[in-house]
């Protein structure tokens, strides 16, 4: 029976998990199905495996003394109190750049879904529409207007494939970027006023709670679409359903939401938008390098190696 003691706060694939129980004596939600239990094995506890939607807040964290580390599978990490763990001299990490590729290339196919009409023209053929008539006219995506809000390594990766549809990009972040040659402004509702798609994939958390709010989705106009690809915190989800009834925007194609899993039926009912279950890094290669990674800092931590990849605020 390994001697070092762990907590998983989330469902692991079993991919994280196997190689986690070859090494270490895993509780698995313990502090969740048995709190009992877990009071007598708490003090034991020296890493935590988290997920991107875990929640380790400052209460769970006072609880375990030994804790060193709180290993995140996933770039994102608002649901974890990194103030606390920090006070407490524990480090937190996450999972950035593996899944790049696998956000940006959804961002762009959620892009052309609703531009092409791709679901609701699946669900008109399967329907026996077709027979009927024409679906109506799609939007043309190429050489549009593209606004990214937050212009970290995904935003980065998505401008890239963008450039390849000729369109044209604009961004807006905590600070220009001089080596890149997009152009930059100053806030999300300047963005969206200049924009046909305004993807959002800046990071979750209080700083961008509701960024992308009533104002925002104004000045995106009656002809933009909304693209949301970051977190489900990051977009006034009621403001957003008051701009989608009213003709405010054009649509919506979203791949997060503010309750997941639970998505409001006025989305669900809506043929100008297009929803996704929070897919973005979910291909089989992406998950298995997050989880190789997730287990790499962990495993270093414990080893008493430095961490790979640090969240921002431990580095």
């Amino acid at each position: 029976m390994p001697d070092i003691e762990i907590l998983s706060v989330a469902n692991p694939p079993p991919f994280l998990l196997e190689p986690l129980q070859a090494k270490y004596l895993v509780h698995q939600r313990l502090h969740e199905s048995d709190p009992a239990a877990f009071s007598k094995v708490a003090a034991k506890i020296r890493a935590i495996a988290a997920s991107g939607e875990s929640k380790v807040g400052a209460e769970l964290i006072a609880q375990l003394p030994a804790l060193e580390v709180i290993s995140v599978m996933g770039v994102g990490y608002d649901g974890i109190d990194v103030a606390a763990a920090k006070a407490r001299g524990v480090v937190v990490t996450h999972t950035p750049a593996v899944l790049n590729d696998d956000v940006a290339d959804l961002a762009l196919a959620l892009m052309l879904a609703w531009s092409r009409q791709i679901a609701r023209a699946d669900r008109f053929v399967r329907a026996g529409e077709w027979p009927k008539g024409p679906l109506p006219l799609g939007r043309k995506m190429s050489g549009a207007r593209l606004g990214i809000v937050g212009m970290g390594r995904i935003g980065q990766a998505i401008a890239q494939r963008a450039a390849a549809f000729g369109m044209t990009i604009a961004y807006t972040a905590r600070s220009a970027k001089a080596e890149l040659p997009h152009t930059y402004l100053p806030d999300a509702a300047a963005l969206a006023a200049q924009s046909d798609f305004l993807v959002v994939i800046t990071p979750g958390g209080a700083g961008t709670h509701h960024l992308i709010d009533a104002a925002v989705l104004a000045a995106l106009g009656p002809q933009g679409c909304l693209v949301n690809v970051a977190r489900g915190s990051v977009v006034d989800e009621a403001a957003l359903i008051d701009a989608l009834r009213s003709g405010a925007i054009a649509g919506a194609a979203l791949d997060v939401f503010e309750s997941e899993p639970n998505v409001p039926q006025a989305l669900r009912e809506m043929d100008q938008v297009v929803l996704t279950p929070h897919i973005g890094s979910a291909t089989a290669q992406t998950r298995r390098a997050m989880a190789a990674l997730a287990f790499d800092n962990l495993d270093a931590k414990l080893s008493g190696q430095p961490v790979l990849t640090p969240v921002p605020e431990c580095q």
